[in-house]
């Protein structure tokens, strides 16, 4: 087993869980990050059960939980306030095993790179082309040409992946979800509950993530590419008059904090996450709508399942290996995609009078026992016990 190597290409969330999956069953990992260094960017994410126990299986659930928030009451709100569905945390955690937890996304890559070796992380490689069948990555390292070959490669390169496009290029590129977002993390000390509100066409949600600070999100339906000298400005014009805490919350954030971004897709399933000795996963394999808020929580699904397939295989089994990681988590992860798209379609982006008040009944009509069983279907993974 000493002599199995991978290379995962990619450093966020996906590529690091993958590197520490594959490193805890004894793999020697490289991980080829384009960043010339891995800046702590982003704001937060809530890590679903799923990924809090996929995160368990990887030695840091207890690191996470006493770093993030754990999910309060909270639930689905209209802009001027009035609940549509509560959610009891308590509740929530006797159903699915354990809590939610509200983090920083940079304190999640930490941790994850932390419990890595420190000569894991190699920066400023930009991959151009691997193949699939010798495991050979070409790459530019700072400016100089290398290559390297592994037993594995792991494709964790995000939404718009090269060794997707270079191994899949048949499969269309990412769609524009019709939704542009922003989102910032900041101080704030008032207690808030977890919760999403919706206009027509619109959407503002709050999490806490610990250490004091609060992630809120917002959404409108728009075209793509907008931009504007003041993101925080334009927030405030479409969601300044929303329900307390949201202009607070709006207040207490400096205009350099708020990251504004257009949400695509893959919506064109891949026919497979494998080529030969080449792996996908997370945005590199399902890039997905936030709406259920499963993004992050898939990519550490797939790195965990990745780790457990390739578990004290020889070179020679790798193929086999990946084969049986497809087989697991594509079908789940893609059915997780979809649903997360028909989630924006009645959530965020339904905008018409009468759907939107046909909708909103409807949810305040359904008991909240029924709406955690929805919600668990999501999250109704557990990590294999070869993890």
């Amino acid at each position: 087993m000493g002599g199995t190597r991978a290379v995962v290409v990619g450093g966020g969330i996906g590529g690091l869980a993958a590197a520490l999956a594959l490193h805890r069953h004894g793999w020697q990992v490289t991980v080829l990050e384009r960043a010339p260094e891995l800046r702590e960017v982003g704001s937060g994410l809530t890590l679903m059960a799923n990924a809090v126990r996929g995160l368990d299986a990887l030695g840091l659930g207890a690191a996470v939980r006493s770093r993030g928030a754990a999910d309060a009451a909270g639930g689905l709100r209209t802009a001027r306030g009035r609940w549509l569905s509560r959610l009891d945390g308590a509740d929530m955690t006797r159903l699915l095993g354990t809590s939610a937890i509200g983090i920083h996304r940079a304190t999640l890559q930490r941790l994850l790179r932390d419990a890595l070796p420190p000569d894991v992380l190699r920066t400023g490689a930009t991959v151009s082309d691997v193949d699939p069948d010798t495991g050979e990555i070409r790459y530019d390292l700072r400016g100089e040409p290398a290559a390297v070959r592994a037993d594995l490669v792991v494709g964790a390169d995000g939404l718009r992946s090269v060794l997707r496009t270079r191994l899949w290029p048949d499969i269309p590129p990412p769609v524009y979800a019709g939704t542009t977002a922003w989102r910032a993390a900041v101080a704030f000390d008032r207690p808030v509950p977890v919760a999403v509100s919706w206009g027509p066409g619109t959407e503002f949600g709050m999490v806490p993530i610990g250490d004091g600070r609060l992630y809120w999100f917002a959404a409108v339906l728009a075209p793509p590419g907008g931009r504007a000298a003041d993101e925080l400005a334009v927030v405030r014009e479409r969601f300044g008059d929303w329900h307390d805490p949201i202009p607070a919350l709006l207040a207490a954030t400096p205009p350099e904090a708020v990251l504004r971004t257009d949400l695509y897709h893959l919506a064109t399933p891949l026919p497979t996450y494998v080529r030969g000795r080449v792996a996908l996963l997370g945005d590199a394999a399902h890039a997905m709508t936030p709406n259920l808020g499963q993004g992050a929580c898939q990519a550490i699904e797939d790195a965990v399942e990745l780790g457990a397939a390739c578990a004290g295989v020889r070179p020679a089994e790798v193929p086999g290996a990946l084969a049986a990681y497809d087989l697991r988590r594509r079908p789940r992860s893609q059915a997780v995609a979809r649903a997360s798209w028909q989630a924006g379609r009645f959530g965020q982006q339904l905008r018409h009078p009468a759907a939107v008040a046909l909708r909103n009944t409807a949810l305040r009509m359904t008991p909240a026992r029924a709406a955690l069983r929805g919600m668990a279907r999501h999250t109704d993974w557990r990590p294999p016990a070869s993890a």
